[in-house]
């Protein structure tokens, strides 16, 4: 998910493997692995902005968010925004089931619903 994001606008922009790990002072062949998902993402946040400053991806912008988030899903990291925010962390079992085709309980329904009613 990350490496092939960073290798596609990596690609566009018409910059090499060994040119871009250069860039971001990472062994190319360790660079390659990320790419293509063996090795996991960076985490360093300085190291995030270099690649996207090189690659042009604004940090705050949706691009840098989703490559952010990539990072972290690919690190196996529940981003901090998510984790920091007590209510939402809660959900997360449920979101987590809903996604695997389990259902909530009728509880847990409710309470998804009075969290949607405070938050409209």
């Amino acid at each position: 998910m990350f490496g092939e994001f960073i290798k596609e606008y990596r690609i566009n922009k018409g910059i090499s493997l060994r040119e871009f790990s250069k860039l971001i002072e990472v062994d190319a062949s360790n660079w390659s692995k990320v790419e293509r998902g063996i090795l996991p993402p960076p985490q360093d946040l300085e190291k995030l902005k270099r690649i996207g400053l090189i690659l042009e991806i604004e940090v705050g912008s949706e691009q840098w968010k989703e490559m952010k988030d990539m990072a972290n899903i690919d690190a196996g990291i529940i981003p901090e925004d998510i984790r920091s925010d007590e209510r939402v962390l809660k959900s997360l079992s449920m979101f987590f089931r809903t996604l695997r085709s389990d259902k909530p309980s009728s509880e847990e329904l409710d309470k998804l619903i009075d969290m949607v009613k405070k938050e409209g």
